[in-house]
């Protein structure tokens, strides 16, 4: 899949102030403990204890600090100057211009516990968490991006860059899409294997495939409908296609690539990678098997 999968907005409101907090997040994220206050008390000027605070409950919030104080909202730097007293909140100008700003957040990055991104154990956790949820079927990206946003705000880890996290979703969702294929393809015979590419074929004198014959359902109650039913279902049963009996593999998943391979057209199936276009002609005979047995008993049931 590709890398730059998330919007231009999405990109630019990431580690960002996009809106004013609500009442219930400046509440949680932007109170001062007494904790804090400790921290804050030895530091001189108005501008440099506004400043530290801000960064604080910032990069609780936000999960990184603040690049540009100036678009900070005014809601966000009001907190924490009702709680410290402090009556003009413009003094966080002047603290931007100084290097106290790079020493404090170093300073809460370790007093408070925050970890980087690059950490091994980071990547290890993340990886396992949402290889799980992948796995079983959350597998959009945009989704998987906004929960490793959450973790990595859970687990007081500093937001990475963008495309990192980008890149990391990529990634993840690719080893568990080739595991998927390998899992449905280990267990096809080189004999199964070309029957399944044969149904990509359109046999001499027809104008179609035969998977798009498998596809089409009887539509009408009939004699010679029950009749095409019944081969049909006989067709599928030859291919002897069935799961790995120890993979698990989530059943969202099967019918997920079999939905492709019942609706692309076969020119799109043939260009697919051949680990992928097996496992999904796999899913399909899977998934035809019981539709076609369904059908089979349907057409008596409803004349």
């Amino acid at each position: 899949m590709p890398v730059g999968f998330l919007s231009q907005d999405q990109r630019d409101g990431f580690g960002r102030y996009v809106d004013a907090p609500s009442r219930e997040e400046l509440e949680r994220y932007f109170h001062l403990s007494d904790d804090d206050h400790r921290t804050l008390l030895p530091l001189r000027g108005e501008h440099n204890r506004l400043g530290y605070a801000t960064q604080l409950t910032s990069v609780r919030y936000l999960g990184t600090f603040p690049d540009d104080f100036s678009v900070v909202p005014q809601e966000v730097l009001q907190a924490p100057s009702r709680q410290l007293g402090i009556s003009d909140p413009t003094c966080i100008l002047a603290y931007a211009e100084t290097r106290q700003r790079q020493r404090h957040a170093a300073e809460i990055q370790e007093r408070y516990g925050y970890r980087v991104f690059a950490d091994s154990s980071v990547g290890f956790r993340l990886g396992r968490w949402l290889y799980a949820l992948c796995w079983t079927g959350t597998d959009r990206p945009g989704e998987l991006f906004n929960r490793a946003t959450t973790w990595l705000l859970t687990h007081k880890v500093l937001l990475p860059g963008v495309t990192v996290l980008e890149r990391f979703i990529a990634q993840l969702r690719s080893r568990v899409e080739e595991r998927l294929w390998y899992t449905l393809g280990r267990s096809v015979s080189e004999e199964q294997r070309q029957q399944l590419q044969d149904l990509l074929l359109v046999a001499e004198g027809n104008r179609s495939s035969r998977l798009d014959q498998l596809r089409s359902g009887p539509v009408m109650v009939s004699g010679p409908a029950l009749i095409r039913a019944l081969r049909r279902l006989d067709d599928v049963r030859g291919l002897g296609i069935t799961l790995p009996a120890a993979a698990h593999i989530p059943p969202s998943r099967i019918a997920a690539l079999a939905r492709f391979a019942n609706t692309a057209k076969v020119t799109a199936i043939n260009r697919l990678p051949a680990s992928r276009r097996l496992a999904t002609l796999v899913a399909f005979a899977v998934c035809l098997e019981a539709s076609a047995h369904d059908d089979a008993l349907e057409v008596p049931a409803r004349a």
